[in-house]
């Protein structure tokens, strides 16, 4: 799945298709509204103020929107931080970055890999779902890791292996599966978190994602996992079609992702669906702030926060998760917590 996904030149997120938005794979929630970012802006801009030198890191920033509308709001509100940071692992969408960014000059950097130490907020949407994940298959008592063998040609087919020790049989043992229960576990997710606990000395990590705390996750009705790939807005079931061309993608078990920051020493500050951290965070409130008068600028807001919010859309699987070291929590989390559900 990392070779997939990142190998230089070949994989998805290596080579030179579109990825986001209409003309590419599939649609992120800063391609549909600007208003998300601005209220992840003005989130931050609540743990900034009360920092000196407080900088932003955003992990995995795409085609350079988010990043785009979460400087021009803050620049709005008085709150631009000093440097706006960005580590990203794919050169094409950096170069894609650099283009888009190129008005903010000198104020964002790009880095190669995470700093020792860094003061302010550290955020990721839709980064851990891309982190590559083992897929595991209960059988006869036993658990087991499930391979990639050829198939002949060029075709690829899964091919088990008895998982009999070391940390992903760790990560699974207490889990009671029914025979025939496939489902995945991503270490890779919890070595970035556990990474991000000791680089964060001071302020806030969010992740926004979809997924689901470990009850609902490994639920026996989910028998099949959540593995899949995302290829011209189409879901496949086949992880094997068109490597290095599909994205591939598997939800995140928000339990994992709190019990890995909690080791990493921060501290859980909320964990909420995505509808309920942008209505505290303002979002219909900057909407209402638009001219209705203006037909072509209100009615795409609109739509646009209809689909962040609504059930159906992205409102309800999208979940945030936050942890602290020092500042207080944002109001994105003052209502709506769900910590009791990881």
């Amino acid at each position: 799945m990392e070779l997939a996904l990142y190998a230089p030149g070949l994989g998805y997120y290596a080579a030179g298709a579109q990825k986001f938005g209409g003309g590419g794979d599939f649609v992120t929630a800063p391609e549909i509204s600007p208003l998300f970012g601005r209220v992840l802006a003005r989130q931050f801009a609540e743990v900034l103020q009360g920092m000196v030198g407080g900088s932003l890191l955003e992990l995995g920033a795409g085609s350079g929107r988010l990043a785009a509308d979460i400087l021009d709001e803050l620049a709005r509100c008085a709150a631009l931080p000093e440097t706006y940071f960005i580590l990203e692992v794919s050169p094409e969408l950096r170069s894609r970055q650099r283009e888009r960014l190129a008005p903010w000059g000198e104020r964002v950097r790009w880095l190669d890999a995470l700093p020792q130490a860094f003061a302010g907020v550290i955020f990721g949407n839709e980064v851990l779902d891309a982190l590559p994940v083992h897929v595991l298959h209960w059988a006869d008592g036993e658990v087991y890791e499930r391979g990639v063998a050829a198939a002949g040609g060029t075709s690829f087919r899964y091919a088990d292996r008895l998982l009999s020790s070391g940390p992903l049989l760790a990560a699974v043992r207490d889990l009671k599966a029914a025979p025939g229960y496939v489902s995945e576990v991503s270490l890779s997710v919890l070595a970035l978190v556990a990474s991000l606990g000791e680089c964060l000395q001071h302020g806030l990590l969010l992740f926004l994602d979809y997924g689901f705390g470990r009850a609902e996750y490994y639920h026996p009705q989910r028998c099949q996992g959540t593995l899949v790939g995302h290829y011209r807005h189409r879901v496949l079931d086949d992880p094997f079609f068109l490597p290095g061309l599909v994205d591939l993608t598997a939800h995140v078990d928000f339990t994992a992702v709190a019990d890995a920051g909690l080791a990493a020493g921060l501290r859980l500050c909320g964990y909420t669906g995505q509808a309920q951290f942008l209505l505290n965070g303002g979002l219909t409130q900057l909407l209402e702030a638009a001219d209705a008068a203006q037909a072509e600028v209100y009615l795409p807001l609109a739509a646009g926060a209809q689909k962040l919010l609504s059930p159906a859309e992205m409102g309800e699987l999208f979940k945030v998760i936050g942890f602290t070291r020092d500042v207080p929590a944002p109001s994105g989390f003052a209502t709506g917590d769900r910590r009791h559900q990881l």
